[in-house]
């Protein structure tokens, strides 16, 4: 029996390699696999040896050679096949080892792997007669399975052509999304907007997404759903430690998402610590305060009967006397932070068994955002805050105080993050009303008005896009709001700036819509 080594992973190959000699097995190898067997004595033979021609070119030329893929090709049920191998003096290799160049990590021409990739699915396609393993993870089992019966079962080079398979896939769709990023370098004279929008809208998406982790279940008990990632990437979630609670659900994550997105990005804004809560993917409360306590406190005033079932993310550390503010709310599904004090954790866990209590880094960078539609995708690139406040219009005759202005950046980054229509009004630093998802956006400023109560007095609102009409502002203004931010471009932009005058209003006009469905 033969088996051909060639991998860049070299993690557990002396290992495997002894193994194999062990069980009377022949070695070949090539290159640097080779100089690592050779330097720990594991006796094989290289492939110069057994195709006659020296490795060329640095290295590009190793493996492409008939004795190695007529060795691996071979049908060995196929009587004109054996006689190929034997008039050409080939032998049949059993069993390929082979793992590739890490493009993901260090793209760049020379880690384009050829030959590995040509063995790897050469083997694959001939899995019928030959193993393939591209992982370190399946030498153990490869071994244990030789050992106790000899060869892999049929079901086992099955799986590992699979695993083959997806190991190239994966290898290829790393390199295109390379080269649709520019890699190794922006073409000259081509269209700077063309290349910008390829970038994020190439004409084929090539996404290799590889199963982290089995969910509870998926948006229903009835559904199942799992955690996927983008093969080579790497999400915060990769990084989230799970201290109590039951196992995470599909929404779990959904909603933990989006209020980790939000946190830090209130953070941000302010300069301040931030509480997000979260219920069904749209903020129920929100503050920034200068100690995370206080920020808590009032995140959960804005809408406590909403936030029970909800997520509570904490953007910094768990103190014990956070702990125990928290204890004392209403049961959150999950609670997210970037790390809790030792007594605060044993507080929370002794109270609130079943809560998920996650920390994590902050989260990535996303670049595009995919929808399923049946057997189409929607594609767009991420929504985010393109126009500074700097570059907002007050286009009333009455200019926001600095403590409005304040309050009018919050409450426009919490309208963006809630599906729309969407209002929001903020007070001092506090969401003290939240209006989601309505058909009609005069209803959402209605919604945003009752939950907010005396507490829109003095308050700034905002609007994800246009008011179409000056109903929806005239009920902010009837409530006590003093400043607005909205989009502006309605066809009945004049109308709305009127009313707002009228009412004594300042408004703000970003220029920029944020519909969220």
């Amino acid at each position: 029996m033969r088996a051909l080594l060639s991998v860049y992973d070299k993690e557990g190959l002396v290992e495997l390699a002894q193994g194999l000699v062990d069980l009377g097995w022949e070695l070949v190898a090539s290159g640097n696999t080779a100089a690592a067997l050779a330097g720990a004595g594991v006796a094989h033979l290289l492939v110069a040896e057994v195709t006659g021609s020296p490795e060329m070119l640095g290295g590009r030329v190793k493996t492409l050679h008939p004795k190695i893929h007529g060795g691996i090709l071979a049908d060995r049920d196929e009587p004109s096949h054996l006689a190929d191998l034997e008039a050409n003096g080939i032998k049949a290799i059993d069993l390929v080892v082979s793992n590739l160049y890490p493009f993901s990590s260090d793209p760049s021409i020379e880690l384009i792997d050829i030959g590995g990739p040509s063995m790897v699915r050469s083997a694959a396609k001939n899995h019928a007669h030959v193993g393939i393993v591209t992982s370190p993870q399946d030498y153990h089992a490869v071994l244990a399975e030789l050992r106790q019966d000899g060869s892999l079962s049929e079901a086992t080079r099955r799986r590992l052509a699979r695993a083959a398979f997806a190991h190239t896939a994966a290898y290829d769709a790393a390199i295109v999304g390379w080269l649709d990023a520019g890699g190794p370098s922006p073409v000259a004279g081509a269209d700077p907007d063309e290349s910008a929008l390829g970038a994020v809208l190439p004409p084929t998406l090539h996404l290799t997404l590889e199963r982290t982790a089995v969910l509870r279940y998926g948006e229903n008990p009835h559904q199942r759903g799992a955690r996927y990632r983008t093969a080579g990437s790497a999400s915060w979630w990769d990084e989230v430690a799970q201290h109590g609670g039951k196992e995470l659900s599909y929404l779990n994550l959904f909603d933990g998402d989006a209020a980790w997105r939000l946190v830090h990005e209130l953070s941000d804004d302010a300069g301040q610590p931030a509480v997000a809560i979260i219920k069904h993917a749209n903020p129920c409360g929100a503050a920034v305060a200068d100690d995370l306590v206080t920020a808590y406190e009032r995140a959960l005033e804005c809408d406590v009967q909403s936030a029970f079932g909800g997520v509570v993310a904490i953007g910094g550390v768990v103190t014990e006397a956070l702990a125990d503010a928290v204890a004392a709310g209403p049961q959150a599904d999950v609670i997210i932070a970037s790390s809790y004090e030792p007594g605060a954790l044993e507080k929370l866990t002794a109270r609130r068994k079943a809560t998920r209590l996650l920390s994590g880094p902050a989260p990535e960078h996303a670049v595009r955002q995919l929808r399923s539609l049946g057997a189409s995708v929607l594609v767009q690139d991420v929504d985010e805050f393109v126009s500074p406040r700097a570059d907002w219009g007050v286009v009333t005759a009455r200019q926001p105080t600095e403590e409005e202005w304040r309050d009018l950046v919050l409450a426009w980054r919490v309208c963006g993050r809630t599906t729309s229509n969407a209002i929001a009004i903020v007070n001092d630093g506090q969401a003290v009303g939240v209006g989601a998802g309505q058909q009609a956006r005069v209803v959402a400023a209605e919604i945003a008005v009752r939950k907010a109560g005396a507490k829109a007095k003095g308050g700034a609102g905002a609007s994800d896009a246009f008011f179409p009409f000056p109903d929806g502002l005239l009920v902010l203004a009837a409530a006590g709001v003093t400043a607005v931010v909205q989009p502006g471009g309605s066809v009945k932009d004049g109308e709305v700036i009127a009313a707002a005058d009228e009412a004594g209003l300042a408004m703000v006009v970003t220029g920029e819509r944020h519909f969220r469905h």
